[in-house]
């Protein structure tokens, strides 16, 4: 459950580039390998994994009206699959994690960096 009160959208805004980096680093981990890469080399895989955990914790973290501000996001979906991931990390489905990071990832780093244009970079109320 996102926080709602005790964040800004200023810690949003931080929480959403958390998100956005680690998106461009699995897919720069990603680039110019394949499914089969992720079952051979353990470092792709762990670097994929940990990206995608990042994200969900990051998403976890941003409030009702920052997630207001990217409504193309599945949320929740990222949020429980960071659940997976780090509690039921001994049976991690390699396919599914290849899958979420090369179809869903290009599709969030567009939607947030599109989000971002408009994302206030101070606080309105300061």
């Amino acid at each position: 459950m996102p926080p709602s009160n005790r964040s800004s959208l200023l810690d949003d805004r931080v929480r959403v580039l958390h998100m956005l980096k680690a998106a461009r680093e699995a897919l720069g981990f990603m680039a110019g390998k394949s499914r089969s890469d992720l079952d051979t080399d353990r470092l792709l895989a762990r670097g994929v994994v940990h990206c995608v955990q990042e994200i969900g914790e990051a998403a976890a973290r941003v409030s009702d009206e920052g997630r207001s501000r990217i409504p193309g996001l599945r949320w929740e979906k990222m949020v429980g699959m960071r659940h997976i991931l780090v509690h039921d990390y001994y049976q991690i489905d390699e396919d599914v994690v290849w899958r979420t990071a090369s179809e869903e990832l290009p599709q969030l780093v567009a939607e947030v960096e599109a989000a971002l244009k408009s994302w206030p970079t101070s606080d309105p109320a300061a």
